[in-house]
């Protein structure tokens, strides 16, 4: 890729976009920019990643207290990607700004890129989401302001960041659930005559905590601790490999406590296990102070690589798993690989290159569901759509970028946003009021808010076969009244409801319902959908202005919608709401923990 290439692709990243207008800049954006130094860098040459970690946390903290008024610190860190290295000479660029701010914690968003200046070209390094928590000493439960969004692309990070937010507090119930049963399926540990034994990786290093580590609280520096686990990661990583490796990513990890000045910060790793080109290494940070019992502080895992003269992969060395605990972590580093594989194929990819139908698993529930709520999302954010007709108050725009074509649908009813919610949640219902909702086989709950459903349409034409879709339909209530209650759709490949003679199995890339409350009684419906080949038949008269079968369809649904508007629930969401709270309780303790 040419320069100029890098360059715009670095200009179109979400939280790098400059806004046009001069006149407006984001209150709560940061910028660092530092020149990589022999002091910050290894013997290769290359800005140390702890280095650049310490700096991202100091840029992200600067930006959440600029919000909040008050001191912060970090409660977690989302995945983070590294996707080049940086050389000494070469300028680091940071941008942080403050994406969400919910009851007294906010997303940090973070874009890095690295700019040589005698070349005059920059190229994206990484991007991070970082949550912080508000402190304020002696007054009481901080109450964040509100996040305005003055900018399209500002409301799209705001909206996403809720669905970020819901990843995090599910995060590690969900992952602990997928390495058990991943785990249990894996069997015995494969044995390798040339395997170099883990306990030869494992490492051992304590730092003291001073005043230069820790805040104007005596809080210890997130990214202080970061980079003090980058370090004793990498010497077991060269242990290992018997060279310098290239870190390549960080799973999300969280801050469980607090640490101060005066600390003894305890930092252990062990490589888990390889993978030909890659391996992943275990670290674990702890402290204590005089006699007092070790404070779990932190745990993380890292992957890295060895490149070659070519910055090509290298293969590295088999290890063999100490007993029982050993075993244990090199097994559940299979299953968490099997996890990252998943993540990346369907979050890093753009929404054109991902394949429509990617197949359902457990392991991959969590992310396809972000996914699927996602790209609805980044449609509901969109303001250049066309109206195409409007007939008894339902309106139909057309939005075609990137040779897709996307349509909405959009009217008003008499019924509360919650109940509407329900009624449209439950696909078996849609073929009371939409033609072509010929069948609704219900095939399984993925979780609280996800479901699996086989639909079946008529045919086009008369001797044609109709069509089947296996959808998953994945609701979500709101986080707060800025928000809507979504249902996204997408189709998913099952290997039980494989396509049949039947039918023409067609794809849905994207769509589903927004629902908005207007007041108590009236509420705003918008109908989302990117019309593939599949889809597009069903539409194309509507859209080309020869008839109005979509006004007939949605007036359809606004009577079924008026009919039951005093029927019970359709879905008993309630188990659902408990959850969530209950886990925002957990985070909210565990939050407090970090003071």
């Amino acid at each position: 890729m040419t320069s100029e290439g890098k360059y715009a692709d670095i200009m179109q990243d979400p939280l790098f976009i400059q806004e046009s207008d001069e006149v407006y800049r984001n209150p709560t954006e940061v910028k660092m920019s530092q020149i990589v130094l022999p002091c910050h860098a290894n013997h290769c040459g290359e800005l140390s990643v702890g280095q650049l970690l310490k700096w991202m946390d100091s840029t992200a903290c600067l930006s959440a207290e600029r919000h909040a008024g008050c001191s912060c610190v970090t409660a977690s860190v989302d995945d983070i990607l590294f996707e080049h290295t940086i050389g000494v000479g070469n300028v680091v660029n940071i941008i942080a700004k403050v994406n969400r701010a919910f009851t007294s914690s906010m997303e940090v968003g973070i874009v890095v890129n690295c700019e040589d200046l005698y070349a005059d070209r920059q190229w994206k390094v990484c991007h991070a989401f970082a949550t912080f928590v508000a402190r304020r000493t002696g007054a009481g439960k901080v109450q964040l302001k509100q996040v305005l969004p003055h900018t399209q692309m500002e409301q799209m990070e705001y909206s996403l960041a809720a669905e970020r937010r819901r990843m995090r507090l599910i995060h590690a119930e969900t992952i602990t659930d997928l390495l058990n049963s991943s785990t249990a399926q894996l069997g015995e540990c494969q044995e390798y005559q040339d395997a170099v034994p883990a306990e030869r990786t494992r490492v051992e290093s304590v730092e003291l905590v001073l005043p230069p580590h820790a805040n104007h609280q005596v809080s210890t520096f997130g990214g202080q601790i970061m980079a003090w686990m980058e370090n004793v990661a990498t010497i077991a990583a060269s242990r290992l490999c018997n060279a310098h490796p290239t870190l390549r990513s960080i799973d999300m990890f969280h801050f469980r406590g607090p640490s101060h000045i005066g600390d003894r910060l305890v930092l252990k790793a062990i490589v888990n296990n390889t993978f030909k080109q890659s391996m992943e290494v275990g670290v674990c940070a702890e402290a204590y102070k005089g006699g007092e019992p070790l404070r779990h502080i932190n745990s993380a895992f890292m992957t890295f690589e060895v490149l070659d003269s070519d910055r090509k992969p290298c293969t590295v060395p088999r290890i063999r798993p100490e007993p029982v605990d050993g075993k244990r972590r090199y097994q559940e580093a299979v299953a968490r690989r099997k996890i990252r594989l998943d993540r990346k194929y369907i979050l890093s990819c753009k929404q054109a290159e991902v394949p429509v139908s990617v197949p359902w698993e457990p392991s991959n529930q969590m992310y396809l569901s972000f996914n699927n709520v996602t790209a609805l999302k980044l449609m509901d954010t969109r303001n250049n759509w066309v109206l195409t007709s409007e007939k008894n108050k339902v309106r139909l725009y057309t939005l075609e970028e990137n040779h897709m074509l996307c349509f909405k649908v959009e009217m008003n009813v008499s019924v509360a946003a919650e109940q509407t919610f329900h009624l449209l949640s439950d696909l078996r219902r849609r073929k009371e009021w939409d033609p072509l909702y010929e069948e609704c086989e219900y095939i399984n709950q993925a979780d609280e808010e996800d479901t699996l459903y086989r639909v079946a349409t008529p045919s086009i034409s008369k001797r044609g076969k109709g069509q089947d879709f296996i959808l998953l339909a994945s609701r979500r209530m709101p986080c707060d009244a800025r928000d809507p209650y979504l249902i996204a759709l997408r189709s998913v490949t099952l290997p039980t409801h494989p396509p049949t003679e039947d039918y023409t199995r067609g794809e849905v890339l994207c769509a589903g319902f927004t629902i908005w409350e207007e007041s108590s009684t009236v509420t705003k419906i918008t109908y989302y959908n990117q019309a593939t080949p599949g889809v597009l038949p069903y539409i194309s008269t509507d859209i080309a202005g020869l008839s109005s079968s979509f006004s007939s369809t949605f007036s359809a649904c606004s009577h079924f919608l008026e009919a039951n508007k005093d029927s019970p629930a359709a879905l008993p969401l309630s188990a659902l709401t408990h959850r969530m709270a209950s886990l925002q309780v957990d985070q909210k303790h565990q939050q407090e923990g970090l003071a």
